[in-house]
């Protein structure tokens, strides 16, 4: 099987739901991070012979055809091809894989890979408008609850999680003690650049007519304290354990890396970052959808014939903080090697965009830790877990 590489890696500064990016359209956000990513690699783009987006909720008229936007927004030639890909949390993630499946396959040589959401432009939709109803008042649904709703309970996702915290007895106080690691951690990556080396700042509308420069995400809280995630009451189930400050923030942001063969990165003069050596999927209880990378990790590293001790760094992304304390205990991951930067809970969760950010930290902490294997994992609604092997060039 051909070796498959990645290189570049940029991503757009996250935005706070309703805030910095509400009035930026989904694929300007989609071209402003490629742009970036190519322009790290030192990569032009008529180079590129294909692109692959993930995400989970079109949010403008466009959007439905992102890819083929993007990658011609882009600079990507005409004859280039490009695809959208869906796998709820982890689309992002699924595009590096779906890229590297062209590549390995013969289809391709170099690619663009990655996602995006704009959650803040999530449209109001009418299930009964097109053919008229008999009678009274009309309904329009939110597309965003849409998304954030298990297909087949219809609860929120946020109920799952409070559905594993019943199975295996997690705390609320352990589920906010987490959320405030995740919250100082980022904090931390902030005042150090690690975040701004991957973050590529974008113009977005201010006041009536005005612009500014956002350069650094819009939802970690680094100042929050004990006292004030405590007092935040729960949102999915009265007397649950599940809250906004335990949970991943609804965010806006794109994100993107290169894809390709060592031999066709290299004969562009491109420096290959990482080796993509693996991953694995796998189906678990949609009621407990948060388990999701416990078994896709064991499944992994089964395949590869590796074990825990054999990976030097985690990135498990924080869709609540229940996800990371189940992986914690079941599989005996090592808080203090994984996710050392902040996650989903601090720095926000756009599903198209988070599996893509998260390779990004997991590249940069590997080349600035000189360590060899990192594995990036999440679950995903409506019951998946995912995780992928990547392992220092």
């Amino acid at each position: 099987m051909t070796d498959i590489y990645l290189a570049g890696g940029m991503r757009t500064p996250f935005g706070d739901f309703g805030k910095s990016l509400k009035d930026v359209p989904l694929t300007r956000l989609g071209v402003h991070a490629a742009k970036a990513c190519l322009e790290k690699a030192g990569l032009p783009a008529a180079k590129l012979d294909h692109l692959v987006w993930g995400n989970v909720l079109p949010s403008d008229q466009d959007s439905y055809f992102a890819s083929r936007a993007i990658a011609l927004g882009a600079g990507l030639p005409e004859e280039s091809s490009a695809i959208n890909v869906s796998r709820a949390c982890g689309s992002g993630t699924q595009a590096i894989i779906t890229a590297a499946e062209q590549i390995i396959s013969g289809h391709g040589r170099l690619a663009l890979a990655g996602g995006g959401e704009n959650f803040s432009r999530g449209p109001y939709m009418s299930t009964q408008a097109r053919w008229g109803s008999t009678r009274g008042p009309q309904t329009l649904e939110d597309s965003l609850d849409w998304a954030y709703r298990d297909p087949f309970s219809r609860v929120l996702m946020g109920e799952t999680g409070e559905a594993l915290a019943d199975d295996f007895q997690y705390t609320r106080e352990a589920m906010d003690a987490y959320a405030l690691t995740s919250q100082q951690r980022a904090g931390a990556a902030i005042a150090s650049g690690f975040l701004a080396r991957q973050i590529a700042p974008i113009e977005v509308p201010e006041g009536r007519k005005g612009t500014r420069l956002m350069e650094k995400d819009d939802f970690p809280r680094p100042d929050i304290t004990p006292e004030k995630l405590a007092k935040l009451p729960p949102v999915f189930r009265q007397g649950g354990r599940v809250t906004p400050g335990n949970s991943s923030g609804v965010t806006d942001g794109a994100a993107f890396v290169v894809v390709g063969a060592r031999d066709a990165l290299e004969g562009e003069g491109v420096a290959p970052r990482a080796r993509l050596v693996d991953w694995a999927i796998c189906g678990v209880p949609p009621r407990i959808m948060g388990c999701g990378p416990v078994p896709a990790i064991r499944k992994l590293l089964a395949r590869q014939g590796l074990a825990m001790a054999d990976i030097d760094y985690f990135e498990i992304n924080e869709a609540f903080a229940v996800v990371n304390l189940h992986a914690e205990r079941q599989l005996g991951v090592d808080r203090a090697r994984c996710n050392l930067y902040g996650g989903g809970i601090s720095i926000g969760h756009p599903p198209g965009a988070t599996g893509a950010r998260m390779v990004l930290v997991a590249l940069q902490h590997l080349e600035d830790s000189g360590s060899r294997r990192a594995v990036v994992s999440m679950c995903m609604g409506a019951g998946q877990g995912m995780a992928v092997l990547l392992e220092r060039a």
